[in-house]
């Protein structure tokens, strides 16, 4: 919505006639109606009196225009930021003063911090755009986000396997692809073969034992202790496979420093696409597991101490336009919750099977959640022994 300006409509003047004071005398001129006001045009939105926002987002999560659009539109100036895992921008909140007017989290790991009070709730009124997310999508994200009060959704997508398919099929030799994709990581038996073009892993807790955790038969979201034990034994059987941990997956598959890779299902389908773009010969591929890749749904909340609130509601307002929602999955291949952006999204995106899934894939997926608090010095400690080869 663009800043209004109010137009004032101007009276037109009264004409009067001088009659002469000989006879006859003349009729007075009928005076000219005033011209009739024009309709006020609808106030615009409330903006904070420093025309400043500043967004704290992840790395290649945001296409090319939107920022610069904004800031045309609204004459507010964006200061943006990244971080490169939910725990950074954990420990951003939790310090205080992070000085940042909306950040991006993943819904599953802001059930802690929504249970912290780091997040202060959305004024829905604020957002006019509001009705063009889906409803049944909402209902997800409200599972850790109780009546929708303080997300709103950025993007979503999955964690799963990809490769490069020919130097993957060149290491395994004779030997077919698991109907797993999860084995290609985490048994010894493939990820062994795999070691000579290398194996490469999200560096984040919160991404590695969810789906390890499943992969051992446990809850991907557990409480227990015991089950990250399993967890973390099964993944030390397969430590000494694992070339790095990277916080730039996109450039580390591009640049071919891994053939096989635990990453984001949009990462992987960008970095294919660079490939693609610089003329390699290379097929790099999200796999969808039949064990199930894990969900995330990346959301906007706005920190507790947040300076410019009306702004960063504008902001949430104007990324849920069905044009900038629409954007987002046709330049970074991430899927979108809003309903209205649909009819905009190229044909060959909704095509994409990894982007836009299949009921069957979908059905197969690791539903999203978070861990407590109080489980999450079990879930730092596991996930650092085994980067520690420990």
């Amino acid at each position: 919505m663009k800043k209004q300006v109010l137009v004032l409509a101007m009276s037109a003047m009264l004409l009067a006639a001088c009659g002469k004071k000989e006879e006859p005398v003349a009729a007075p001129a009928a005076p000219v109606a005033a011209a009739p006001a024009a309709p006020a045009a609808p106030a615009g939105p409330v903006l904070d009196a420093e025309k400043v926002l500043n967004v704290y987002n992840w790395p290649d999560y945001i296409t090319e225009t939107l920022v610069a659009d904004f800031e045309k539109e609204y004459g507010i100036k964006v200061n943006y930021d990244t971080f490169e895992n939910n725990e950074a921008l954990h420990a951003k909140l939790v310090a205080g003063n992070s000085g940042y007017d909306i950040v991006i989290p993943t819904a599953g790991f802001a059930k802690k911090q929504i249970d912290g009070g780091l997040y202060q709730p959305i004024d829905k009124s604020k957002l006019t755009n509001y009705a063009n997310l889906d409803a049944d999508f909402m209902a997800k994200i409200a599972g850790v986000d109780p009546e929708n009060k303080h997300l709103v959704p950025w993007a979503w997508g999955f964690t799963t396997v990809g490769i490069n398919k020919q130097k993957v099929e060149k290491a395994l030799g004779g030997m077919p692809m698991p109907e797993n994709a999860w084995d290609l990581v985490f048994k010894p038996e493939y990820s062994s073969k795999l070691r000579s073009c290398g194996i490469a892993y999200l560096d984040s807790p919160s991404e590695i034992l969810p789906v390890a955790l499943h992969y051992v038969g446990k809850p991907a979201y557990s409480e227990n202790p015991e089950d990250f034990k399993l967890a973390g034994e099964m993944l030390k059987k397969v430590r000494k496979d694992v070339r790095l941990f990277s916080s730039t997956m996109i450039d580390d598959i591009a640049g071919g420093k891994a053939c096989a890779f635990v990453g984001w299902s949009g990462d992987i389908n960008i970095a294919a696409d660079r490939v693609k773009e610089t003329g390699g010969k290379d097929e790099i591929v999200p796999l969808l597991p039949t064990g199930g890749g894990l969900v995330f749904i990346d959301t906007m909340a706005i920190p507790k101490d947040a300076k410019h609130v009306n702004n960063a509601h504008v902001f949430m307002d104007f990324y849920l336009r069905a044009a900038n929602a629409a954007a987002m999955a046709n330049e970074l291949n991430y899927p979108t919750g809003n309903k209205a952006a649909l009819a905009d999204i190229k044909d060959e995106v909704k095509g994409n099977k990894t982007i836009f899934l299949s009921p069957e894939d979908t059905a197969r997926l690791i539903p999203t959640g978070g861990f407590s608090n109080d489980i999450s010095g079990v879930l730092n400690e596991t996930y650092n022994a085994f980067k520690r080869g420990k």
